[in-house]
């Protein structure tokens, strides 16, 4: 007996160490590299890149493994899954019986764990090939948990094709992540694996059919599924999708495979369904749009700066609009889009309050002089009718004051790159698009205006940090947002002092008609709007307003009406006065002086003067007939007052009784030496003029009576000629259309007329 027990136990050890050999002799294999799957939120797959193998391999944990899988594969696979060793010994004696009656392999009786063995070691089908997987299966269990064994098994099981793991069978059969699968769905890819070229629903879906039926006849021959639940699954038919991989933000997803090229799973913050919905907004938007033009859209949610929706163009498969350039991160010209900061710094500044007065006029003796989108001048504007119109000169007018170098680098620490020798050297060209930028950094500073005045940079994944950085105080963030939250349907623009509408927008038109942005921030979102040529060339008719923005509020629309951001205590309302500028409550804007009253946002008390190169106060005498005059020239009672004028470029668009000879009055005959010289009239042109289009053209000639010295002229704000007083100016208009034409003299003093040709 003695003999026998240590015969026995030299056995045992014998075969102890011979196992202990071969597994060093030859272990594990590794298995295949999976495929870099890139994830929304939520889990769900947003797009995959195959392997080395050119496999589709989705990575998945056994947490995300719905319940009624595991019960279908370990019902169906193996019961004692979790109670044998790696082999079933009964089942091995089953199918040893079933293969010698055969003369060959017609039974495996393999369990999961040998099944993983087999994917992990491919062997032949022999006798000695089965021995060979027993083995593996027994170096698994002595290694591996039964959760780590079953996760091998769940990510290498073959379900046609290139498709291995469950997950990747889920998504390429179906559509919807392994958790969304039906029971009648989920009993078939637990049998797939068994025979995935006879049995694949997309080619073969009757014999699909008899393999599922077959896993659900034995759920309910096993009481682990009650009949009607059966019976239920059974009843569905047989359906799959076209094979194919998801393609949900591709260019997002291009690039943080990119990023982390050696990353097998990448989880990103996007939400899929706000993806899916804007997808679908943007290939229908597109549609109507012109060939080759692209679109870009980001969707950033404030508070963490959670990028939920990232549409990098408008269709990555279609080359004639170049679909593979991801324009969330294209360097473009901003266009207008800056503007909002300028103004919000200006009045952290105490530049300017949201109703200051503002020169929308020709800019005589100055370096650069832009000109509207529109054509033409305007006159006299408010800080927010010029940021709402987006015009040009009133805003180089602000940066002039503010200092392009000072703006420049406020942008960059509140995180907006800048590109371009318009970013090496900054000047006023800066706010009209001198530079590049790119849409998600427009994104993140936009946000700063419902943010307090914090920026916050994109994030693209939940392990990216939040970075805010400070822009504008809380109560300039909060003036420049209600000045620009303006519904789109007003007519004209009229300054609201307590719009209703909660979207603030900036539309931007750059240089050439070569982009169009629409920027829009509520309380809960940031969104980036961009269509134009991804290859940068012109598209004529293209603009902000009438191409970007209606796709921005078709995006806000669909996320929903938001709160209103609510006022901060250092803002307040209050009446002022053009043309100082000044409170209406002071006393030199008295009646006399108040000549246009406006209701403004101002910051912690402060209302600035208006902005102006000459002093709008002059102290005049009055003697007692009410007539100007000097104290040199008449020794009588006088009397003196302070009197309100208009900057000198802004009279030609103001009502005759505010220009100067109004305001300052009639001179006394005995102070005619101090007359001014007579104000400057256009006189070759009548206001209002009507011509008649020839083929040839119309030839027009410029003269003006008055004024003093060189007069410069414009047409529709574009600079054309210049002359001396007295001299008649030819020049040649080719196309019909509104002009508008101006003069300036050399003491600033200027007059405008409008005319058609038709």
């Amino acid at each position: 007996m003695k003999r026998v027990i240590l015969g026995a136990v030299v056995g045992f050890l014998l075969c102890a160490v011979s196992l202990w050999v071969l597994d060093r002799l030859y272990p594990m294999p590794k298995q295949a590299s999976f495929s870099t799957v890139v994830l929304a939120e939520n889990g769900e797959v947003l797009r995959a890149f195959s392997n080395a193998d050119q496999q589709w391999r989705y990575p998945i944990e056994n947490d995300q493994v719905p319940q009624r899988y595991l019960e279908l594969l370990l019902g169906y696979e193996d019961r004692w899954f979790y109670s044998h060793f790696g082999i079933n010994p009964l089942a091995i004696l089953r199918a040893t019986w079933q293969n010698l009656k055969a003369g060959e392999v017609v039974s495996g009786g393999s369990t999961l764990t040998m099944q993983v063995a087999r994917l992990l070691s491919p062997h032949s089908r022999t006798f000695a090939g089965k021995f060979q997987q027993m083995l593996r299966a027994m170096q698994l269990e002595w290694h591996l948990s039964k959760a780590e064994i079953l996760n091998l098994y769940l990510n290498l099981a073959p379900f046609g094709g290139t498709l291995i793991g469950v997950q990747a069978a889920s998504i390429s059969y179906f559509d919807k992540s392994l958790d969304y699968l039906s029971d009648a769905e989920a009993a078939l890819l637990a049998v797939l694996p068994q025979a995935p070229s006879r049995w694949r629903p997309d080619r073969h879906p009757q014999n699909a059919k008899s393999a599922r039926d077959k896993v659900l006849k034995r759920m309910q021959q096993l009481a682990i599924w009650p009949k009607s639940r059966v019976q239920d699954a059974l009843a569905e038919p047989i359906f799959s999708v076209q094979q194919s991989s998801p393609m949900h933000a591709p260019l997002l997803a291009r690039r943080l495979k990119k990023a982390c090229d050696s990353c097998e799973k990448i989880s990103t913050l996007i939400d899929i369904e706000m993806q899916r919905q804007l997808e679908a907004l943007v290939a229908d938007y597109i549609a109507q749009l012109g060939e080759g033009l692209s679109v870009g859209v980001l969707v950033m949610e404030n508070e963490n700066g959670a990028v939920r929706s990232y549409i990098g163009s408008a269709d990555i498969f279609n080359n004639s609009r170049a679909g593979h350039v991801d324009m969330v991160q294209a360097v473009r010209s901003p266009g207008s889009t800056l503007k909002p900061f300028l103004y919000g710094l200006a009045i952290d500044q105490g530049l300017i309050h949201s109703q200051s007065l503002l020169q929308d006029t020709p800019r005589y003796q100055k370096a650069y002089r832009p000109k509207n989108f529109s054509g033409g001048f305007n006159g006299p504007v408010s800080v927010t009718q010029a940021l709402q119109r987006s015009l040009n000169i009133p805003a180089v007018q602000v940066l002039e004051q503010l200092q392009p170098e000072y703006f420049a680098a406020k942008l960059r620490s509140a995180g907006l790159k800048l590109y371009g020798a318009g970013a090496a050297k900054p000047n006023v060209s800066l706010i009209l698009g001198g530079v590049g930028t790119q849409l998600e950094h427009l994104v993140g500073v936009y946000s700063a205006l419902a943010r307090s005045g914090k920026s916050i940079k994109p994030r693209m994944t939940a392990t990216e940090d939040k970075v805010e950085r400070y822009l504008l105080s809380e109560g300039a963030a909060w003036i420049t947002w209600k000045m620009l939250a303006l519904d789109p349907l007003q007519k004209g623009y009229q300054p609201v002092l307590d719009s209703r509408w909660q979207l603030a927008w900036k539309t931007g038109t750059s240089y050439g008609y070569r982009e169009a942005w629409a920027m829009g921030v509520n309380a809960k979102w940031s969104i980036g709007v961009w269509v134009g040529r991804p290859d940068g060339s012109a598209s004529p008719g293209l603009s902000g307003r009438k191409t970007a923005a209606p796709l921005l509020f078709k995006v806000s629309q669909m996320l929903g009406a938001e709160k209103a951001l609510l006022q901060p205590e250092s803002v307040s309302s209050e009446a002022i006065c053009w043309p100082l500028g000044s409170a209406a409550s002071l006393k030199v804007n008295n009646q006399k002086n108040c000549h246009r009253t406006l209701k403004a946002w101002i910051l912690d008390g402060a209302v600035p003067k208006t902005l102006s190169e000459q002093s709008l106060i002059q102290k005049v005498w009055y003697n007692s007939y009410g007539q100007r005059v000097t104290p040199r020239c008449d020794k009588g009672a006088l009397q003196k007052q302070d009197v309100a004028l208009w900057p000198v470029a802004i009279e030609p668009w103001l009502p005759k009784r505010q220009r100067r000879a109004e305001l300052l009055g009639k001179m006394s005959g005995a102070c005619q030496s101090l007359v001014q010289r007579e104000e400057i009239k256009i006189t070759s042109v009548a206001d209002k003029s009507l011509y008649q289009y020839a083929p040839q053209g119309l030839a027009l000639q410029l003269l003006a009576q008055g004024g003093d010295g060189i007069r410069v002229w414009y047409l529709n704000g574009k600079y054309i000629a210049s002359s001396a007083a007295n001299q008649v100016q030819d020049i040649h208009i080719k196309k019909r259309g509104k002009f508008q034409l101006s003069v300036v003299d050399e003491l600033g003093n200027s007059d405008v007329i409008n005319f058609s040709l038709q």
